[in-house]
C-alpha cells in the first residue's frame, strides 16, 4: 500500500467511538500506555511540565489537567514524580470514554491525588474546568483542524501556566516502523489498526506553527523529538 503522508487522513480510529467497551479496548489502551513509556513519551511530557514549573511557587498546589488520559498511566508518574520532589499537584484525567475511565479508576486505586472525570470536551462542563497545567498527550491528532482552534483556545483561555502537547510527527518513516512495533509488541487488532491510522492523523510542523498564528499564540515553542513526535509547549507567562 502507497502510504501518503501529505495531508492528514480523515480516516476514524476505532478508539473515536466513544461507546467502546471491553477486553480488547483495555488491552489496547494498556499497550498504548507501555509503548509511550518505551518511546520515552511520558519523559518528554514530563519535560515540557518541568519547563512550565520552573518559574513557578511549587510549594502550592499545582492542578493539571490531562485530556485524554487514556488508562491514567500518565498521571500516576506525575503523581509518583510529585511526591519525590515534594510538589503537591492535583491530578485530573479525562475522556470522553466510561469505560476507559473506569479502567484508569482501577489502576489508580493507590493514587489519592488523582481523580478522573467522563466528560466530553466540547461540552459546556468542561469550559468550566480550570487549571494550572493542562496535557495533551497523543490526543490532539484525533481531532479536526477547526476542532483543534477550538480545543487550543479553550486550553489557552482556562490556564494559568501553560499547555504542553505531545503528539505524533506525520510521516512515512515513523509509519514503517509502528509496523514493526506491532510485531515486537505483539498489539492487538485494535492497538495496530488505530495506530497506524493515529500517524496519518499527525502532524507536519508547518499545521502546528498554523495552529499557533490561528491561535495568537505569543509564548510557544514547537520542537521535533523521538520517537517522531512533536513537543509543543505553550506558556502563558
Amino acid at each position: 500500500m502507497a502510504i501518503n503522508t501529505q495531508y492528514r487522513t480523515q480516516e476514524t480510529e476505532i478508539m473515536d467511538d466513544f461507546s467502546l467497551q471491553g477486553e480488547e479496548l483495555r488491552s489496547a489502551l494498556d499497550q498504548i500506555a507501555k509503548i509511550n513509556q518505551f518511546l520515552g513519551g511520558n519523559k518528554l511530557t514530563l519535560e515540557g511540565i518541568k519547563k512550565l514549573l520552573k518559574n513557578t511557587d511549587v510549594s502550592r498546589t499545582i492542578v493539571i489537567a490531562d485530556i485524554g488520559c487514556g488508562n491514567g498511566d500518565m498521571l500516576r508518574m506525575l503523581d509518583r514524580y510529585g511526591q519525590k520532589n515534594n510538589i503537591n499537584f492535583q491530578l485530573i484525567g479525562i475522556d470522553a470514554n466510561a469505560f476507559t475511565i473506569n479502567h484508569a479508576r482501577i489502576l489508580s486505586h493507590d493514587f489519592k491525588n488523582i481523580e478522573y472525570r467522563c466528560m466530553d470536551i466540547f461540552s459546556e462542563e468542561f469550559t468550566t474546568i480550570h487549571y494550572d497545567i493542562v496535557l495533551c498527550t497523543l490526543t490532539l491528532h484525533h481531532f479536526s483542524d477547526e476542532d483543534i482552534i477550538n480545543i487550543m483556545t479553550i486550553f489557552n483561555k482556562n490556564t494559568t501556566m501553560g499547555i504542553v502537547i505531545n503528539d505524533l510527527h506525520r510521516s512515512k518513516l515513523a509509519y514503517v516502523l509502528f509496523e514493526l512495533i506491532c510485531f515486537v509488541f505483539n498489539l492487538n487488532k485494535m492497538g495496530r489498526k488505530d495506530g497506524l491510522v493515529s500517524i496519518l492523523r499527525g502532524f507536519k510542523k508547518r499545521e502546528l506553527e498554523a495552529f499557533s498564528k490561528k491561535i495568537n499564540l505569543k509564548n510557544d515553542t514547537i520542537n521535533w523529538k523521538w520517537a517522531f513526535r512533536y513537543q509543543w509547549i505553550i506558556a502563558e507567562k
